[in-house]
């Protein structure tokens, strides 16, 4: 994915979470696409997930930063877009973390942060949400006999390793 590329990231994103939407308890994602406010405003959504059912919507904000965290600011603008459409809640995709007062503003609101590697694509991908994490290869393995380790190492050192 090329650098500061945030459009691919959105699609990547809607595409990752349609796959994983079950988990949400949710029916589907679509990408981008405006929807109105009862405000009378206009909204720009990066994605939409959809009940089973459609009877409700969330909505989902991408943010592509490579450094720092997620300000409470940018938390505040998801959350009232989410009052103003009559969203059941929403979505944060980002691959930082969040400062504290978003922290704080995503527990209250019960906006869910998802984690997606910042260079992911459709195939390629390392994405966490709801104390899971899901990666995708596409390389070719020889094939696997008994088992396979994998080793992550996160940002500060701690590593983490699954067998499959």
């Amino acid at each position: 994915m090329p650098e500061n590329n945030w459009e691919n990231y959105e699609e990547v994103a809607a595409h990752l979470l349609n796959q994983f939407a079950i988990h949400f308890g949710l029916g589907r994602f679509e990408g981008k696409q405006v929807i109105p406010g009862q405000s009378g405003a206009d909204w720009e959504i990066d994605a939409m997930g959809y009940s089973i059912d459609d009877a409700s919507f969330l909505l989902v904000e991408c943010k592509r930063y490579s450094s720092g965290r997620i300000k409470q600011e940018v938390m505040a603008s998801l959350a009232y877009r989410i009052k103003d459409t009559g969203a059941s809640g929403g979505i944060i995709v980002t691959p930082i973390d969040l400062q504290k007062g978003a922290k704080t503003l995503a527990n209250h609101e019960g906006i869910k942060t998802v984690k997606l590697d910042i260079n992911s694509t459709k195939t390629e991908y390392f994405i966490e949400f709801l104390n899971q994490f899901r990666a995708g290869f596409s390389d070719v393995f020889p094939p696997i006999q008994d088992s396979l380790k994998i080793i992550m190492t996160d940002k500060d050192g701690n590593i983490d390793s699954r067998e499959m």
